[in-house]
């Protein structure tokens, strides 16, 4: 028996149907495949792109610094000639601390951040939110009241009294140009000729002093308590006061020592530093004083308007932050006494606002302000902080959060310290520093908010210090990055929860003596609200 078989013809053709049909299905899945995985290596491209460029910017940047300053070094290395050559050693620890700040031209990290698409959105995602607080206040207020109310009626008075703020402001201003640049010309005219150097140095530096203390150190706090400024300008006069003591301290440091090494010939003047520099230090941004800065060739006023206008919104931002999340919860309404259950649940009530305001202050004074009058002044060196949200120990967050204080800090109570101590007792010279700090900012969150409530020297001056040797640059893990937000983040609640319910303490409970211990005793520990 015999089976049909199909023609030849017909054969080769169903094959060669098969075939093509194969090869059409193996290009299409080719294409895909390849569709696949160019999709996965463009995004594989912009993380690479966006860890590169991180990468890179934070390399350049310490390379640049570390060239600028190595560049430097060589002309301070000179030594006198031997033989008719000059000689050359390698550079000590000592050499590189007497060695002052270099500044460069260098912009803003936040700014180079921005041009990067994903960070800019994050700063995006913080203005949705803005416009998120004014619409539920628009709500609230339609609610509750029937129409739509925008008063801003805490703004204007924690702003209040500016009339009493500029004219303050004006006499500390007019004081600082006048008084430290003329005590140093005329000090500095007499030095190399009076016969009692270090006599005309003690009378001139005791009078400077006690002309200080009253104009710079007294009068603000006089204008503060009498005048009863409210919480923002006291906080305007007496960061002014803090800035204008720095900066006179800064141009007294770096000038008086030139003016005594050098020596003028005869019928020659001491070189004095112009009039014109040390006006142009009193508003550029920084605390360092130097007769010249590098400048750059123009003034962006876009980056001026737009910084500008940062600066507005940060006010919004701060005033809705205080009225939707910090009033609610801390107004008090019902007696409630004093306990460990309301505290902790106080603190953790206040972390998202001191968090949102921590962050806040920082875009707005460090970024925005200082950028701002960095532009109008062509200030070239806008490098005010440095990438301290990545930081993983205290120690470099302290160093990096605000580099304009830290300088200061730096060269004029670390440095010093040890150059009077012969290089030694490092850790006595880093202490000194801290409570000096945490002085200082207690005493601008006293005198802002009117009352003795050291939270800030606690935090700063007990855990900060602890935290600081603890958390070391050793730690290099990211968990203790983790570990430093986390800690950020708790110690802005404590923060925000002691000063606002000691301000509404200080509201509802009136002094009623003059004595010490209450004037120093916080009233919200044993203040009960009356509804």
């Amino acid at each position: 028996m015999t089976t049909a078989e199909p023609p030849n013809g017909v054969w080769h053709r169903n094959v060669k149907t098969r075939q093509s049909d194969e090869i059409t299905g193996h290009v299409e899945d080719h294409k895909i495949s390849q569709q696949e995985d160019l999709r996965r290596w463009q995004k594989h491209a912009q993380v690479v792109k966006v860890n590169v460029l991180k990468q890179v910017q934070d390399q350049l940047s310490d390379l640049l610094d570390k060239a600028l300053t190595d560049s430097i070094q060589p002309f301070a290395q000179l030594q006198p000639a031997v033989n008719g050559k000059p000689s050359k050693r390698p550079p000590s620890s000592s050499q590189r601390m007497d060695d002052g700040k270099v500044f460069t031209d260098r912009p803003s990290l936040l700014d180079e951040l921005f041009e990067i698409n994903h960070i800019r959105t994050i700063y995006h995602m913080f203005i949705a939110i803005l416009l998120i607080f004014f619409l539920s206040t628009l709500a609230v207020d339609y609610f509750d009241q029937g129409r739509l109310v925008l008063e801003f009626d805490l703004l204007f008075f924690a702003f209040g009294k500016l009339g009493t703020v500029t004219w303050a402001w004006s006499v500390m201003f007019v004081y600082t140009l006048l008084v430290p640049y003329f005590t140093l010309v005329f000090w500095g005219s007499l030095y190399h000729s009076f016969r009692s150097k270090l006599g005309l140095s003690l009378g001139s530096g005791l009078v400077l002093s006690a002309v200080q203390t009253c104009v710079l150190g007294m009068f603000p706090v006089y204008v503060a308590v009498h005048y009863e400024l409210p919480p923002a300008s006291r906080f305007i006069v007496i960061l002014e006061q803090i800035r204008f003591l720095m900066k006179s301290y800064s141009f007294m440091r770096e000038t008086a020592p030139v003016i005594m090494k050098n020596t003028p010939k005869e019928g020659e003047s001491p070189r004095i530093p112009t009039f014109s520099s040390y006006l142009y230090f009193l508003f550029c941004p920084t605390l360092i004083y130097k007769e010249s800065y590098p400048r750059n060739s123009h003034i962006r006023w876009k980056y001026v308007f737009t910084t500008l206008g940062m600066i507005f919104g940060c006010l919004f931002y701060g005033y809705f932050i205080l009225v939707r999340l910090c009033v609610p919860v801390f107004r008090p309404k019902t007696n409630q006494p004093f306990s460990k259950r309301t505290m902790v649940l106080a603190v953790f009530h206040a972390i998202l606002p001191g968090t949102m305001l921590l962050l806040l202050c920082f875009f707005a004074f460090l970024h925005c302000w200082l950028n701002l009058f960095g532009e109008l002044l062509r200030f070239a060196d806008r490098m005010f902080y440095k990438d301290w949200w990545n930081s993983t120990s205290f120690a470099n967050y302290y160093r990096t959060w605000n580099v304009v204080v830290h300088d200061w800090l730096y060269y004029y109570g670390y440095r010093d310290f040890l150059l009077l101590s012969k290089r030694r007792f490092r850790t006595a010279a880093m202490l000194s520093v801290f409570i000096v700090s945490a002085l200082v900012h207690e005493y601008a969150l006293g005198m802002g908010f009117g009352f003795f409530y050291p939270v800030m020297f606690c935090l700063f001056a007990c855990f900060g210090v602890v935290f600081n040797f603890t958390m070391n640059d050793k730690r290099q893990s990211p968990v203790f990055n983790v570990i430093m937000w986390m800690c950020l983040f708790l110690g802005q609640g404590v923060q925000v929860c002691l000063y606002c319910q000691e301000w509404y303490a200080q509201i509802h409970c009136p002094q009623t003596g003059n004595s010490f211990w209450e004037l120093v005793t916080p009233r919200s520990w044993s203040c009960n609200y009356q509804s």
